[in-house]
């Protein structure tokens, strides 16, 4: 498992998809990531590990602090989210 800084080196703005995992901007491959969410929700996504898990009533400016590889368009009405490497 990869480890990851408490101090990210790389941010991105995230999109939301159903089908296509985050990329690194540094680097272009998919590798996990944690989350900012500005405006809270429901936040569904695919973890590090092939997870596929939802996070409900998850308030505004939260740190998620799980390796995340795609967040999902679908059931996701979380928004202002950022990846953070």
């Amino acid at each position: 498992m990869a480890y990851q800084k408490l101090q990210p080196a790389r941010a991105s703005v995230v999109t939301k998809s159903d089908t296509v995992d985050i990329p690194n901007p540094g680097n272009g491959q998919v590798e996990g990531c944690v989350l900012y969410e500005g405006t809270g929700g429901i936040l569904r996504v695919l973890t590090a590990g092939r997870d596929d898990i939802t996070f409900t009533n998850v308030p505004n400016g939260t740190f998620l602090p799980v390796q995340v590889i795609r967040v999902f368009a679908s059931t996701t009405n979380a928004t202002d989210i950022i990846a953070l490497w």
